[in-house]
């Protein structure tokens, strides 16, 4: 039986959706909740009551249409005299920010202030930092900052909030300058501490810049600035990811030497760095040690020893971490069957995996569609290619040009032209890009090619 407020949802969204062929999303508001039948229509206000978790997940419909969630959110308080709540400004604000339309951001933002319901909060500008260092407005967003004592919330929450913000949108620089410059003395609070230079150490990370994460990470030690277990996860990952995974181990054994209690973070980048650079035996022992210690593994955890036993030709040991998996009650997710689709040569053993994930109830991406289309075709094998193709049709997935530039392969391969022409007119007129192909008379030109 649903609850009175799922009831509610269910009828807004299925009376809301049933017209959206209209031209205007709202050109007459109340006729959304009137059946055509009446002859007169009741006042909207009485027939329904909204909630903020309703309004906000209607505003997730319209994340793509920023217009219409703008006219939807001044719809539903007008007519329906809902009163808004931080948190729906918040979702209206984000909707905003993606499109840059931050003039109309800082109109909600002074009619927040106006209202004890919806007052300005910490998520409010954090929202508002994403959004202007996403657009690369990085002035903008540390003005932001600077404008928060009208808010009472320039404070160490802010500071960090816009720290991470240029530092997960490769700003790191204007990040690293922000925080350390001498201009920049006077916040209140000390920005030496571990967790900004984290951040930071994090954000050169995500740059790639390896040369750069080794000198500030000795720039940390320089400083005297005391590393956590998350500075050592983040610098052991650079390790990985840089090509050096001895280093990572050697990182682990000082994190022990020092008496760091790992978490399963850490833990899993161990994993691999220890599985790559020693062996999967040495793996699969540091997995047995967490499980020792009381570190409950996660999916993570099991993906990085599958992978580590199917790379080096363990499969079916493999077979028993995916078994423990299901008894745990620790699922494997889209990423644990591609570990085996990547190694498995066998079309029936990769199709017997592939029913096991969707029976699991695991949705296929569309990396996987196209793994296995382009896998079973490149050996030329035809009856699975189109196993898969049914199935992601029968799945609600519709193809993209990899998945039909996969199945085109195939049949091109096996001398079925006609067909293979078929399914290139059906990409075409879905407007997706076509490779071009002699056997289908689509070659391209050089001469236009180079001009």
């Amino acid at each position: 039986m649903l609850s009175s407020i799922s009831t509610k949802r269910l009828n807004f969204f299925s009376l809301l959706f049933s017209s959206a062929s209209n031209s205007s999303l709202f050109p007459n508001p109340t006729s959304h909740f009137h059946s055509r039948r009446r002859q007169k229509p009741l006042p909207v206000a009485d027939q329904t009551k909204f909630d903020p978790e309703t309004v906000r997940e209607t505003l997730s419909c319209y994340t793509d249409d920023w217009k219409r969630a703008l006219e939807f959110f001044k719809w539903v308080e007008t007519d329906c005299k809902f009163t808004h709540t931080t948190e729906t400004f918040n979702k209206m604000l984000d909707i905003l920010g993606k499109y840059f339309e931050f003039d109309i951001s800082w109109d909600l933002i002074r009619r927040m202030k106006t209202n004890p319901c919806s007052i300005p909060d910490h998520t409010t500008f954090r929202i508002m930092f994403k959004r202007y260092v996403t657009a690369h407005l990085v002035q903008e967003a540390i003005g932001t900052f600077d404008r928060l004592d009208e808010f009472n919330l320039r404070d160490e929450i802010s500071f960090c909030n816009l720290v991470d913000a240029l530092c997960e949108y490769k700003h790191v620089i204007e990040a690293q300058e922000f925080c350390f410059s001498g201009k920049n003395k006077d916040f209140g609070f000390s920005v030496n501490d571990t967790k900004i230079h984290n951040m930071i150490l994090r954000g050169w990370f995500k740059m790639g810049w390896w040369s750069k994460c080794r000198e500030f990470w000795e720039e940390m030690d320089k400083k005297g600035v005391k590393k956590d277990l998350h500075s050592y996860s983040i610098y052991m990952d650079i390790m990985c990811k840089s090509g050096k995974p001895w280093k990572a181990v050697k990182l682990y054994k000082e994190m022990k030497k020092k008496g760091i209690k790992l978490d399963v973070v850490a833990y899993n980048t161990v994993i691999r760095a220890i599985g790559i650079s020693e062996g999967a035996d040495f793996g699969v022992g540091v997995f047995r040690e967490m499980r020792d210690l009381g570190c409950e593994p996660n999916v993570v955890t099991y993906n990085t020893v599958i992978k580590l036993l199917c790379d080096n030709g363990r499969v079916r040991q493999s077979y028993s971490v995916l078994n423990q998996m299901l008894k745990k009650d620790c699922a494997p997710d889209v990423i644990t069957y591609h570990c085996y689709f990547r190694c498995l040569e066998k079309p029936r053993e990769i199709l017997k995996l592939f029913e096991l994930m969707v029976t699991k109830g695991v949705q296929p991406s569309m990396d996987t569609y196209v793994m296995l289309l382009r896998k079973f075709g490149r050996w030329g094998f035809l009856r699975p290619v189109f196993i898969v193709w049914n199935k992601m049709i029968e799945l609600g997935c519709s193809p993209n040009e990899f998945a039909y530039n996969a199945l085109i392969d195939a049949l091109i391969q096996k001398g079925l032209v006609d067909m293979a022409r078929k399914y290139d007119e059906e990409m075409l007129a879905k407007g997706l890009s076509s490779k071009p192909r002699e056997e289908l008379g689509t070659k391209l030109v050089q001469e236009g090619l180079d001009a």
